[in-house]
């Protein structure tokens, strides 16, 4: 039993660092363009150092932002909501 135990434990950290990798993957693929390669700004917002909760940021990432910009539907169209939370715990990383 703690076999299988310590094998759900590995896995769950497998596919959490898998997530993270494709997280940074794709920021640097899909928002980096515009926010930096380290969120420091461009033509899209400084990301770094931001104090915006998680939770807008996947809004932001989904929905866009109301009256400024229509959601990321082109750069972000096949992004899941799983890995909208994981680029938004990724720009957290760049503070």
């Amino acid at each position: 039993m703690k076999f299988v135990k310590a094998l759900l434990v590995i896995a769950a950290f497998s596919t959490s660092m898998a997530l993270a990798d494709d997280a940074a993957a794709l920021y640097k693929s899909k928002c980096a363009m515009c926010h930096g390669p380290n969120g420091e700004g461009k033509i899209g917002a400084k990301l770094q150092g931001t104090a915006v909760p998680e939770a807008q940021i996947v809004d932001m990432l989904t929905k866009g932002v109301a009256g400024k910009k229509a959601p990321h539907s082109k750069p972000l169209a096949s992004v899941t909501p799983e890995q909208a939370k994981a680029v938004a715990a990724y720009v957290e990383t760049l503070k």
